[in-house]
């Protein structure tokens, strides 16, 4: 296939905000090569290695464990990568393949290693990257899971259980909502597993007080600023730098860049950001300008499709009246978000192949057999994947409306117990 075929980045504004990254069309195949060899290099002479969910939230724990091991790497080379992307002004050297995929690790060329190596994934591949540490790390390798989730205790048991075998420590810092039988399951087995409260902490929040380690001041406005965005605080400006850094560069540049600056970041990395923002931006409004609201139960629902960022969209869409915002990606996945009149956001998500936080789930409905079927995404703009979240929506609602009902009867029952008394 012809490269420009898959190469977004010159595409008319219209044309690029419907379709996928040129990611979306690599092989999984290839994919998981290039991932098992990133892993092995991360693994390889490494005295520790950081599974993480690979936004911002996860990297400020990466930042947070290299500070702990002595094992930053110097942050010069990426400043001055910055820069040369800069003068090259294109909107930077990944932009073709970042703006609509889940998992913003981009592959950085000759990056050196660091004593803590650094595994990025997500809830999907999440039993692949502790397989690859299972397969690779040399006894007495410390393991840290970050930010990441188990959906089930059997889906990760057999490869957690050969990595605590040849492990001195494995822990895991988290702040997202876990099935009781999986965090069982994890803390049967020897992880130590912390779970902040996800209404009050990010992992960068649980991971700092988690680890025995006085931090400069810096780690700790690190975390605070990173809560701000991570829990759609929204009061400080930085949050949506990091968030936005976070996904448009490679996962090393960034825990580089904010473990010796912070959430202050440096004049090339705000630059760069602002250049990225332009066409972020316009890919926001094409996606508002699509949107319709529907009522689903006691709830309005704003869905809207595109290549975009979900979280300043949904913002946009609840501004109009939105109780509940769902964003569908060109990729096939949806984000759904809600706020204080939504707060189910991970049981919609858990209809529909997902998973999250109360105001914020993401998931990817199983529709897509063969390409034909991404073909009708595209061109019906998210119609299917649409309709069946929707539909998912309606279950939620339904679910607890019977739940309320069956309250009502408990208490009208004990109220008549009271009355014969």
């Amino acid at each position: 296939m012809d490269d420009d075929l898959i190469d977004s980045s010159e595409l008319p504004l219209e044309r690029r905000s419907v379709l996928p990254g040129t990611g979306f069309f690599y092989p999984d195949s290839l994919d998981e090569d290039r991932s098992e060899e990133r892993a092995k290099a991360a693994i390889d002479g490494a005295d520790a290695v950081v599974v993480t969910d690979s936004d911002a939230d996860g990297l400020g724990c990466v930042a947070l464990i290299r500070e702990l091991y002595d094992a930053a790497l110097d942050v010069e080379p990426f400043l001055d990568d910055i820069e040369a992307r800069l003068a090259d002004d294109d909107g930077g050297a990944v932009d073709s393949t970042m703006d609509d995929t889940d998992d913003a690790d981009a592959e950085a060329a000759d990056t050196p290693d660091s004593a803590v190596g650094l595994i990025a994934a997500g809830p999907h591949s999440l039993t692949e990257s502790l397989e690859y540490v299972a397969a690779y790390a040399e006894p007495g390798l410390d393991v840290y899971v970050c930010d990441i989730a188990p959906d089930e205790y059997a889906s990760i048991a057999e490869p957690l259980e050969a990595v605590l075998d040849l492990s001195d420590r494995v822990a895991w810092y988290d702040h997202h909502q876990w099935p009781e039988e999986a965090a069982d399951g994890v803390r049967d087995a020897g992880v130590d597993l912390v779970v902040g409260d996800s209404d009050e902490e990010c992992s960068t929040d649980v991971t700092l007080r988690s680890l025995d380690y006085e931090f400069q001041d810096r780690f700790t406005e690190l975390a605070a600023v990173t809560r701000d965005h991570d829990l759609w605080i929204n009061d400080d400006p930085r949050s949506k730098d990091l968030a936005d850094y976070a996904f448009w560069t490679d996962a090393e540049e960034y825990a580089a860049v904010v473990g010796a600056y912070g959430a202050s970041l440096p004049q090339p990395v705000t630059d760069y950001i602002s250049h990225r923002r332009v066409r972020k931006n316009q890919l926001i409004e094409k996606a508002v300008d699509r949107a319709a609201y529907k009522s689903v139960g006691p709830w309005t629902v704003g869905v809207t499709y595109g290549r975009c960022s979900q979280n300043e969209v949904a913002d946009e869409l609840q501004a109009a009246g939105a109780d509940a915002a769902v964003i569908v990606k060109p990729s096939g996945s949806a984000s759904i978000r809600g706020g204080e009149n939504f707060e189910q956001a991970h049981l919609v998500a858990r209809q529909v192949n997902g998973g999250g936080h109360p105001k914020a789930a993401g998931c990817k409905p199983d529709i897509y057999d063969d390409m034909m079927d991404y073909a009708y995404h595209w061109t019906t703009k998210g119609e299917t994947t649409k309709r069946v979240i929707l539909q998912a929506f309606e279950r939620v609602a339904e679910e607890m409306a019977a739940d309320d009902e069956s309250e009502g009867d408990d208490a009208d029952a004990d109220a008549d117990d009271e009355a014969d008394q």
